[in-house]
């Protein structure tokens, strides 16, 4: 049996009961980082005053997740009472964890997973954005083209974006935002469930300016208002050659709405 648990995003209140009784019955951990759960595991017998099981531990995270997955590890997990945890939140959910899921459905492994914290939902929950629906993209490309074609199905998504992103790449997502939109309402918030939370929500613009005198520090999640139906496909040529960008993006972009060779707009642009 193996039992897929949330662990909490930062304030430990935000432990189930479901958890804990998991955890008590519980033979081997499965987790990102052994150093990290151990920690948790400890902060959580201690907080409550449980005596927890000595476990045995294996690291189980992106880079060997699939390796794991053999007849071995099979038997392994359908004898011992199995635990997967992620580092914080929701396994499978921007962490590891998905394949593992689908090596049980694929060998008739007993699993459950149990439901708690998780950073997308109570982003989305804190925003006021009245969407039903939106669309999480993770984390984006750090960079190259791969980047910018991400950002631009972002810019242009029918629904509500949702992103996460780290502190030290936020200011370069919110800089490029407001060159594409710098009208473009969007929530952002860190440090979700700690004492030091912050929420931001206003235009790009107003946000950005507010970022740049305060602390980055602390994982973000971004929530970029959709593009309203009634305003999709009005973007000319013109606004496009208006915008602040460097002529290569500014040409990808022209190559979209045109469908022109985006070296020879390239070439257009530069020899002006």
């Amino acid at each position: 049996m193996l039992a897929f648990v949330p662990t909490p995003i930062g304030n430990l209140g935000d432990i189930s009961f479901r958890t804990i009784e998991v955890l008590k019955d519980g033979e081997l951990i499965l987790c990102e980082d052994t150093r990290v759960t151990k920690k948790l595991i400890n902060l959580i017998s201690q907080r409550l005053e449980i005596q927890l099981p000595q476990y045995e531990y294996i690291s189980l995270h992106s880079h060997n997740e699939k390796a794991f997955l053999t007849k071995e590890n099979q038997v392994l997990l359908e004898r011992k009472k199995c635990i997967y945890m992620s580092d914080a939140g929701m396994p499978c959910v921007s962490d590891p964890g998905s394949y593992l899921v689908d090596f049980c459905l694929e060998n008739n492994i007993e699993y459950d997973v149990l439901p708690g914290a998780n950073a997308i939902l109570t982003a989305y929950a804190s925003s006021g954005f009245s969407n039903t629906t939106f669309t999480f993209f993770g984390f984006l490309p750090h960079k190259g083209s791969n980047r910018s074609d991400m950002l631009d199905k972002v810019m242009n998504s029918e629904n509500l974006a949702i992103l996460y992103e780290s502190p030290h790449r936020l200011m370069k997502l919110i800089e490029e935002i407001d060159e594409l939109d710098p009208n473009r309402e969007i929530f952002l918030t860190k440090e979700l469930t700690k004492k030091f939370q912050t929420r931001y929500k206003n235009k790009v613009n107003v946000v950005l300016n507010e970022l740049k005198t305060t602390t980055i520090k602390g994982e973000w999640v971004v929530i970029i208002k959709n593009v309203e139906s009634g305003n999709r496909g009005i973007i000319t040529e013109q606004d496009i050659l208006d915008l602040q960008l460097p002529p290569k993006q500014k040409a990808k972009v022209l190559s979209k709405l045109t469908g022109d060779n985006v070296k020879d707009i390239y070439n257009s642009l530069v020899s002006k």
